[in-house]
């Protein structure tokens, strides 16, 4: 087995990495930015190196100074985590020139599901169910109104190297397609360096399906169920659930041989996940794109099939056959996990800052992936989520149960987070019937005022919180002198006296 392994992210994903390389015995290498300095995965690393200034694209972003630090520190591999290098294919090429493992998909599996376009083919070719759209890049607006008129609105128009929702747009009439058209064109440049576009048909009622597969060396692949993504802003998930209460089992069983049959057309290697667009109404599923690399939600099929997923990429990549088969691979009760993010529950935007108490919730069956800590000051440079929560229940029920439970014990004072929005989003009806689509969020809450948004929390809790708060803190400071109000803000619970949960 590897003796030394390189973990070339940060934050909770690079934990996640540092404990299960622990558990296995193999020296975990932290690499970090000027930024992260006190971050706990450098704290936690057997070994750490500093890589760069704060912005990514001077520190974790620079393949040369991954490179470096894995030779220099002598790690036999390099795991990437998510986003950042895990899906470029110069990465995983470099790491094989300078004969250090990748842990991941070859670069061949990357390239041939990086490229929209060129992935849609090739799920057509192997006869997996693809939405109906342009099979050609579109590259003026007038192409892409005949394209529009002939497959009918609602389209979608997708830069075909987008991803983590950008150059994405819904268009619903024609006035709004040539904007919306020129808009993919310009984040798919900016963000991909690549401005083709192509149209698919939208579905009316979408839900975000995903399925884990797994393939090795040796030609074996397996699919480990669905994840439900559906609970999402502009593309970016909030909630995933494992498994989605809308699949029935039949679709289930279906889902699954298509995504093994998928990932078996490249002989693919390590862990993927192949993302489908469900349709709530017909229940029919069509092909959106395949996902190289570990996801942000592994954690919920973790706790339903009780598998490693980070053990089982290492074990992988170091030429070892799937330690199960289809067959030892089966649901066990339910998982929800929760984005909780450094940001404002009502308008979404980024609010970093310094961390004052930080209480994560406990008990049975409640797991938290997380990397703040009391003190720590949450950076402006990378992606505003800091915890996930996750929970188990041995139904959808009593998992929803447990979350509120959780929810209620978290604790996280100093910063802006979304966990009041979360306490409100699985007390929605749409939510716990199951009946929300991608569209829930946007459509039931933003936009919304403090009190629509947060309807189910009743204003004496924040009154009690934010009295506690300051009658804690009477010691260093005199408050006799301060309003209720005051009090209040000052006691760091509540952003204002009408605003969110801080």
């Amino acid at each position: 087995m590897f003796k030394k392994v390189l973990i070339a992210n940060r934050g909770e994903i690079a934990l996640r990495v540092i404990r299960t390389c622990r558990a296995m015995g193999i020296v975990s290498v932290a690499v970090y930015s000027e930024a992260d300095r006190n971050s706990l995965h450098v704290q936690l690393a057997d070994e750490a190196y500093f890589i760069g200034p704060p912005p990514s694209t001077e520190s974790y972003l620079r393949i040369d100074k991954i490179i470096e630090v894995a030779k220099r520190s002598g790690a036999d591999a390099v795991h990437p985590g998510y986003g950042f290098l895990s899906e470029k294919v110069e990465f995983a090429k470099a790491l094989k020139e300078a004969g250090i493992t990748f842990i991941g998909p070859t670069p061949e599996n990357i390239e041939a599901m990086g490229d929209k376009l060129a992935s849609r083919d090739l799920m057509k070719t192997a006869g997996v169910p693809i939405v109906p759209g342009t099979e050609d890049a579109v590259k003026s607006v007038e192409e892409a109104q005949a394209a529009a008129n002939e497959i009918g609105y609602p389209i979608m128009i997708k830069a075909s190297a987008g991803g983590g929702g950008k150059g994405i747009r819904v268009v619903t009439e024609q006035k709004e397609l040539a904007n919306s058209f020129r808009a993919c064109q310009s984040e798919g440049k900016n963000y991909f360096k690549d401005d083709r576009v192509f149209i698919e048909r939208f579905i009316q009622n979408p839900k975000h399906i995903e399925v884990q597969v797994f393939g090795d060396k040796h030609g074996n692949v397996v699919h480990l169920f669905e994840r439900e993504c559906s609970v999402q802003r502009r593309h970016q998930k909030l909630i995933e659930e494992c498994p989605s209460i809308s699949v029935p089992a039949e679709v289930r069983e279906q889902m699954g041989a298509v995504a093994v049959k998928a990932a078996k057309s490249i002989n693919y290697e390590g862990a993927g996940t192949i993302e489908f667009i469900f349709d709530n109404i017909t229940k029919e599923f069509f092909f959106m794109e395949m996902n190289t690399r570990l996801q942000v939600e592994h954690p919920v099929t973790e706790m339903v099939t009780g598998f490693d997923l980070v053990q089982e990429q290492i074990r992988v990549a170091y030429g070892e056959a799937l330690s199960f088969k289809q067959e030892d691979i089966v649901i066990k009760g339910h998982a929800i996990e929760l984005r909780i993010c450094a940001e404002d529950p009502s308008t979404f935007a980024p609010a970093p800052g310094k961390i004052r108490t930080c209480r994560h919730p406990q008990g049975p069956f409640i797991r938290n992936d997380s990397y703040a800590y009391p003190g720590y000051e949450v950076p402006i440079y990378y992606d505003p989520m800091i915890t996930k929560l996750i929970c188990w229940g041995s139904d959808r029920e009593e998992c929803i149960d447990r979350v509120k439970r959780a929810l209620a014990e978290f604790m996280l004072t100093g910063i802006k987070t979304n966990i009041v929005l979360h306490k409100n989003i699985i007390r929605h009806p749409s939510f716990v019937d199951g009946s929300y689509t991608t569209q829930f969020v946007d459509k039931e809450l933003t936009g919304k005022k403090h009190r629509e948004l947060f309807m189910f929390i009743d204003d004496s809790v924040f009154l009690i919180a934010g009295a506690i708060e300051a009658y804690k803190h009477q010691s260093s400071k005199d408050f006799s002198k301060l309003s209720l109000a005051s009090r209040w803000k000052d006691s760091g619970r509540v952003h204002q006296l009408r605003g969110p949960l801080t």
